[in-house]
């Protein structure tokens, strides 16, 4: 069972902006069965600007239903049916968004009207509402009404469904095997999630800023046949909250090494590709390099050359060296920055190397000690509680959760709170890069 939906909002922000207009058509796969339509009062001003487009004043929605007078409706119209809409993540998050605000997790299994359109009628010039029914000779009144639209999409979805007879045939949920009301419990929050098969085992872990999107991700992936037999051994899912991303990369990394997941990838050895190395010229100017990890151990390593040589262009700022010296100018003379009175002429050894060494010195231990000591504070599962992640002598010592009113620039409270987790180089190079790109809430250096 099919429910086609349509609505009209105030803009086209689920956050900000509100539904004024809904229409439903239950749908068996061959024709309507039911339908419900019903203008709503948003409680917020329509702009002349929608007026325009869909025709719905001020005045229309004034005596209208407000949406927690008409949810009770539109839950009993949808449930246990799939959702269907053209563009349907626009239609989804906004109801859910409504009934969020209410204190209600609306879930549905959802089908959008435009994929399907681009899989079983390509080459289309557009595929907007209005292009394919007049390409296709729908007939559409009521344009930018809700009613007028989602009975055109009743006929649009009528016609893939001819095209394509496997389309009436699929289950009626795209979550095969797992419990509904573990798909409608899913949190859009940050964490890390677990997929288990028949018997329980870990299959595959991932992390998320938002869990529930990326959970449903892993089930409308058709691109590879590992992905569609994936989905096909999900049986349960289960998940654990973390507030702060960096948390869920930590924890994600380790669970992935304890748990061996059947279809985790192996974890790229991001310590093994990129880095920053020191070495000392013919005129004993100490010189930075960039270049893929072998067997020397570099001064600070990075995902990629790229990343590498960006990043030592700053610090070559920062700390005011020459370009040629860092590995960033090829000349046989001077540097660039020279010409610009900027470097100091280390490239034509006309800079004392004891007064260059020492910034260059500088930057080495800066760079050794950048997170050697550190107790990261931030985001924790509720607004009450933060985060914490702790590094001593360079080593992961773990992370935990404390009370907000328990931190106080109390080291010993923030140390009280670690639960000890293994350290690796894979978890010290999360660490860094994470530090390096993200800001957190606040570093105590130690």
């Amino acid at each position: 069972m099919y429910a086609i939906v349509d609505i009209e909002t105030t803009g086209l922000s689920p956050q900000k902006d509100k539904i004024i207009e809904i229409a439903i058509y239950i749908h068996d796969g061959e024709k309507i069965i039911d339908e419900y339509s019903t203008l709503i009062n948003p409680e917020i001003f329509i702009s002349d600007y929608i007026t325009r487009i869909n025709g719905i004043t001020n005045k229309m929605v004034a005596n209208a239903p407000k949406f927690y007078e008409v949810a009770k409706d539109i839950v009993n119209y949808t449930k246990d049916k799939i959702f269907v809409a053209h563009n349907a993540s626009f239609d989804y998050n906004f109801i859910r968004s409504e009934f969020k605000s209410l204190g209600y997790n609306f879930s549905c299994t959802n089908l959008c009207t435009v994929k399907l359109s681009r899989k079983i009628i390509p080459k289309q010039k557009s595929y907007s509402l209005g292009n394919l029914c007049n390409t296709l000779n729908i007939q559409i009144n009521n344009r930018h009404r809700a009613a007028g639209d989602a009975l055109a999409t009743v006929r649009l979805f009528e016609l893939l469904l001819q095209k394509d007879k496997t389309l009436g045939q699929q289950k009626s949920s795209k979550f095969y095997n797992v419990e509904a009301s573990v798909i409608s419990n899913l949190p859009e929050e940050t964490g890390v999630y677990y997929l288990h098969n028949q018997q329980s085992e870990i299959i595959y872990v991932g992390k998320s800023k938002n869990i529930r999107t990326r959970v449903f991700s892993h089930f409308s992936n058709e691109n590879t046949s590992r992905a569609l037999k994936m989905a096909d051994e999900i049986f349960d899912i289960s998940y654990e909250l973390t507030g702060s991303e960096l948390i869920a990369l930590l924890l994600e990394s380790n669970e992935i090494k304890n748990h061996k997941p059947k279809y985790n990838r192996l974890q790229r050895r991001t310590t093994n590709n990129s880095g920053i190395f020191t070495s000392v010229d013919e005129y004993n100017y100490i010189c930075f390099r960039v270049e893929s990890i072998d067997k020397e151990i570099p001064l600070i390593s990075f995902n990629s050359n790229k990343e590498a040589k960006e990043r030592l262009f700053e610090l070559s700022e920062k700390y005011n060296l020459c370009q040629k010296l860092c590995g960033l100018y090829d000349s046989q003379g001077a540097c660039f920055y020279y010409q610009l009175k900027q470097c100091k002429g280390a490239c034509i050894q006309k800079e004392p190397t004891e007064q260059y060494n020492m910034r260059a010195q500088k930057m080495i231990s800066d760079l050794s000690m950048e997170w050697k000591n550190v107790i990261v504070i931030d985001k924790g599962r509720t607004e009450n509680e933060r985060s914490v992640v702790q590094v001593t002598n360079g080593k992961y010592m773990g992370f935990g959760y404390i009370d907000i009113d328990c931190i106080q620039n109390n080291i010993e409270n923030l140390v009280d709170s670690i639960k000890n987790y293994p350290d690796n180089k894979d978890i010290r190079q999360i660490i860094k890069t994470y530090l390096r790109q993200h800001n957190v809430e606040r570093i105590i250096r130690i």
